[in-house]
């Protein structure tokens, strides 16, 4: 599979001394059932019962295979575009559109096994690891056998052995990467990351970062991240747009959110941008 992105996004990851610690060997033939998907959102707009603006025309496009980061201080409204691209909430105006198709014509349970979601903290239910990832094809009338969860679990950087374990005693990071195998048994084109490591330590942040960096290269995998990180956003994205009070103020590569043009983006880089209520 032919994954688009650049050789300099390559050489820029491994300059960082990410791309060397990732596996790039593909664990099954399966994974060729991610296609990744493009992501078109045109005009989002909301407005709370009090007035104020929640999100303001916020327009930006999301190719195949890419990584794009959402940042900006709390109460910017970053949360709130993850969640009207799998319909968890459906804007007042604009469009939503997967590979040239507006999402409120799909069925809204598919279009969320497509687009999948993982939030700041790991839903896991009480049971065995095995018993989590199988949830999502087990609706559907599959139940998938030891091998395919074990090669669920290596696909989130996990060892196998881990699927015997009780789910609610595994670390943060381990839950979370449960979460995310979880989520991949349904084959998503896309993955939205809603701060997913920020209950984290920063060995479990960097094995989140590197899964997810693994997944893009093998498996194509759209990812669109919300992140308070700066840092984190400069390791993994391959393009960040940067949301104050609802509107995209600026967007650009990692490297030119460090020399923005904005009023706005730089007093946020500069720490002395206010939140605002997300």
């Amino acid at each position: 599979m032919v994954v688009p992105h650049s050789p300099e996004s390559d050489l820029d990851l491994e300059s960082q001394g990410l791309l060397k610690s990732v596996q790039l060997d593909r664990i099954d033939s399966s994974a060729e059932r991610y296609t990744g998907a493009r992501i078109q959102v045109r005009n989002l707009n909301l407005v709370a019962e009090s007035g104020q603006k929640i999100l303001d025309g916020v327009s930006f496009e999301v190719q195949k295979g890419q990584i794009l980061g959402l940042i900006g201080p709390s109460g910017s409204g970053k949360s709130t575009v993850l969640r009207a691209l799998n319909r968890l909430w459906e804007p007042e105006k604009g469009a939503v559109q997967l590979d040239g198709v507006d999402i409120t014509t799909l069925d809204v349970v598919k279009l969320r096994r497509r687009v999948g979601m993982l939030f700041q903290t790991a839903a896991l239910f009480d049971g065995t690891v095995a018993d989590n990832v199988r949830y999502g094809p087990s609706l559907q009338g599959k139940k998938l056998s030891p091998d395919e969860v074990d090669a669920l679990l290596q696909k989130a950087s996990l060892e196998p052995g881990i699927a015997s374990k009780q789910a609610l005693e595994l670390s943060g990071g381990q839950a979370q990467r449960v979460s995310l195998a979880r989520t991949l048994a349904n084959s998503p084109d896309c993955l939205l990351l809603d701060e997913p490591t920020s209950a984290l330590d920063p060995a479990a942040t960097r094995k989140v970062e590197e899964t997810v960096l693994k997944l893009r290269i093998e498996l194509g995998i759209t990812v669109v991240l919300v992140s308070h990180s700066v840092e984190q956003i400069r390791r993994i994205a391959d393009d960040v747009c940067l949301l104050v009070k609802g509107k995209i103020v600026e967007r650009g590569t990692p490297a030119e959110l460090l020399n923005p043009q904005h009023p706005l983006s730089q007093q946020f880089l500069a720490g002395t941008l206010e939140s605002g209520d997300e």
